[in-house]
């Protein structure tokens, strides 16, 4: 019998949801049927009664925090970020989740790179947030590089790390002063300089690569960031944000229909979606 989910938005137009979905199910032979639903802000409490008929549904902005009255539990990862993005319904009970966070930590790990040693993250609100806060509770010696702007924004995370995790070690830069005579085990990249249409500025000076073992950075449009070109071009790994996108919507099969994947099918996934994307913007 076919189950029935959705990804649910206001402006959908390029989500990759449906074709990662699609892949995902297709890989277990599943019968399945994904709506996209654009819903604003103010037609949500109207829709909830359909969306609790689903099977499971995916939550993009604006609706990541107002669904949320419309579940009956929340798993530990929506509690901490106050934030769902994927519904389950397991016999009318409706549980939310974040599996944000998930698609973050499992990118990282299939890099093989754990959070012991020094991770340096450029910019910390929206998706840098969860990053800062996941890096630093999995024992990193977390860098934070922000804009002299966003200095209070940082020094609001750090607080908020600290009250879950008292002895986390944080430390706060202006984006123009980040140390380079250390060596970071990784380098993040959550602000948006890079994203297309403007591809030919980075975030950082060639010597913040240089000082980076690896490098993650959140764009997914273009495939190859410039900050990405060039750690390749000093023969580090760098990893865009497809993973992210796909690790996250294996996390919400898992949860849906407690199915497994490999990290060969997983990949070969964020290989074909990064190759559609590169496609739909030329």
């Amino acid at each position: 019998m076919s189950r029935k989910y959705a990804i649910l938005g206001e402006t959908l137009k390029h989500t990759m949801s449906p074709p990662i979905h699609a892949r995902l199910f297709e890989l277990k032979n599943r019968e399945y049927e994904y709506e996209i639903l654009e819903v604003k802000p103010e037609e949500l409490k109207d829709k909830a009664e359909y969306l609790n008929s689903l099977n499971g549904y995916n939550i993009t902005i604006p609706h990541k925090i107002g669904i949320i009255d419309y579940t009956d539990e929340l798993d530990q990862s929506a509690k901490r970020y106050h934030s769902v993005n994927c519904v389950d319904n397991k016999n009318g009970r409706h549980v939310g989740y974040n599996t944000d966070c998930d698609g973050f930590l499992r990118t990282v790990r299939a890099m093989n790179i754990d959070f012991t040693g020094k991770i340096l993250l450029i910019g910390c609100g929206g998706v840098g947030r969860m990053m800062a806060i996941e890096a630093a509770l999995a024992g990193a010696d977390l860098y934070i590089a922000v804009l002299e702007s966003d200095m209070p924004l940082a020094k609001q995370v750090e607080k908020e790390i600290k009250a879950m995790k008292s002895d986390a070690r944080i430390t706060i830069v202006l984006n123009t002063e980040i140390p380079t005579d250390v060596h970071y085990e990784l380098l993040m990249n959550a602000c948006p300089v890079g994203m297309y249409p403007k591809t030919n500025a980075c975030p950082v000076p060639d010597e913040v690569i240089e000082a980076s073992g690896a490098v993650f950075d959140v764009i997914y449009n273009p495939r190859e960031t410039l900050l990405m070109q060039k750690a390749k071009a000093m023969g580090k790994n760098a990893v865009g944000g497809m993973a992210m996108l796909v690790w996250q919507a294996v996390s919400a099969h898992e949860i849906w229909d407690g199915d497994e994947y490999t990290d060969e099918e997983v990949q070969s996934i964020i290989d074909e979606m990064e190759i559609a994307v590169e496609k739909d913007f030329k």
